[in-house]
């Protein structure tokens, strides 16, 4: 096939390595090793763990594990599951007198109040230690020590 100019028209345009000229005479990427030639181990897979072989194909169980975080007990009541009778519960509050009471009380007794008004924070809940409990079974379940 010619042109009327007389110039052949190519079939196919040339190939983008053809028209940059890069490197058209290496004919494979990777480098391939010459039958009877030991591979130097580039660019080649790692050859298979011989180690142990493979599991046998049992079932597999899958065991859920529930961590329960620590609870943190306050002067308020605390909803929670109850380790003792692995109930939901809220939990039910007593008050001791503790080291703040007894502090309070000696404190007041030094400023003056020594007539029975010193006995004041034994009747404060607010400067009492806090027992936490179970409504269900009684169980004592955490405190909350004020000092």
């Amino acid at each position: 096939m010619s042109a009327p100019s007389g110039i052949p028209v190519p079939s196919a345009p040339p190939s983008y390595e053809e028209t940059t000229g890069i490197n058209v005479s290496y004919p494979h990427t990777y480098p391939v090793p010459e039958p009877g030639q030991k591979p130097d181990g580039k660019g080649m897979s790692p050859p298979p763990y011989l180690g142990q072989p493979a599991p046998p194909n049992n079932p597999i169980t899958v065991q859920t594990v529930y961590v329960q975080q620590p609870v943190v007990f306050y002067d308020r009541p605390v909803q929670m599951c109850c380790p003792s009778c692995n109930q939901m519960i809220v939990t039910r509050l007593s008050y001791d007198s503790g080291a703040l009471t007894w502090l309070s009380c000696g404190g007041l007794c030094l400023l003056g109040c020594i007539g029975g008004c010193c006995l004041i924070p034994f009747c404060i809940d607010a400067l009492k230690d806090v027992d936490h409990s179970c409504p269900n079974c009684n169980a004592l379940i955490g405190s909350y020590k004020r000092l």
